[in-house]
């Protein structure tokens, strides 16, 4: 991207960009909802409106930043350059307007996925809220893969192998994955001694991942994927466990999760020399733009309730 730089009476060098920051406004908030109708109702202005700004900064730019079709918009590298200034710069303007002092106040928006949620996290964001009596969470919790910017989640959970560029993780905590079954099922059914076994049981798999069709295995021979199926398939662990539980079938499931039943000896875990390969616990948000104040100290204090936790 072209930088357009000039000098400021102070004699520091600053983007005149930023003396228009209407035009940023409106840019950065068509690039979260990714809809030009959507930031203009945000804003309370009109659809018009925010094009003419949004066009303003292209043309003073020369470069393209958001791509528009009749079925999608698309931001540009160029545009997701600037966005990562811009909204560094209308946070600290809305810091600035609100006061320091209130930089900790407002909504966070965090999401969650269901059993991890229920079980782990009420205790730690008792004691954030408790520690910050200005922050609200609104916790959203599902077991789908949200996109963050286009549903306005701050912050997110997130249990999987981390691939997504477009985010920023913190790792909170790891677990290791398990085959596991209940002993009234492998009395009945046999106890599976390869992967290649469970081709013969009944299997009980995770509707969101549709790959959960195939389950992967690490042995001495490399990476084993079994294709499996079984009698239910479910949108959430917590769902799956008790259905493990029940005897139904078997499931892969995290270590976090079926702890207590290990211990109860209501499920025994299987293949354990095949074990799949572990997943980390993070906290995300969007890249790009650095969060609020409010959203950092939740993340460190996330951190600091999971530091040394690893179910393995």
């Amino acid at each position: 991207m072209r930088t357009i730089r000039s000098a400021a009476h102070s004699g520091r060098m600053v983007d005149p960009l930023f003396d228009d920051l209407p035009a940023l406004l409106c840019f950065a908030r068509v690039v979260e909802r990714r809809s030009f109708t959507a930031a203009a109702a945000e804003l309370g202005v009109s659809k018009s409106m925010v094009s003419t700004r949004v066009a303003r900064l292209e043309e003073r730019l020369g470069e393209r930043l958001l791509v528009r079709t009749t079925r999608k918009l698309t931001v540009t590298d160029a545009g997701m350059n600037l966005y990562a200034r811009c909204a560094r710069v209308l946070e600290e303007a809305a810091a600035a307007v609100r006061g320091a002092s209130d930089a900790d106040r407002g909504r966070i928006r965090l999401n969650a996925p269901v059993s991890f949620a229920q079980m782990y996290l009420a205790e730690p964001l008792a004691r954030f809220l408790r520690a910050s009596p200005g922050a609200h969470v609104e916790l959203m919790l599902n077991d789908r893969l949200v996109d963050l910017v286009e549903e306005r989640v701050d912050l997110a959970i997130r249990i999987t192998k981390l691939k997504d560029s477009s985010l920023v993780a913190r790792q909170l905590a790891t677990t290791a994955l398990h085959v596991v079954g209940a002993p009234g099922y492998l009395e009945r059914r046999g106890r599976p001694e390869q992967p290649g076994d469970l081709l013969r049981h009944d299997c009980l798999r995770y509707l969101h991942l549709r790959v959960e069709d195939e389950w992967r295995f690490y042995g001495a021979g490399g990476r084993v994927s079994v294709p499996v199926s079984g009698p239910l398939t479910a949108s959430n662990g917590t769902a799956l466990r008790e259905a493990a539980v029940s005897g139904i079938g078997l499931a892969v499931l995290p270590r976090f999760m079926v702890d207590e039943d290990l211990a109860a000896g209501r499920l025994v875990t299987l293949l354990d020399a095949f074990a799949p390969r572990p997943m980390g616990i993070y906290a995300v948000h969007a890249a790009g733009r650095r969060p609020p104040a409010r959203v950092r100290r939740l993340v460190e204090h996330l951190a600091a309730a999971f530091r040394g936790i690893s179910w393995a």
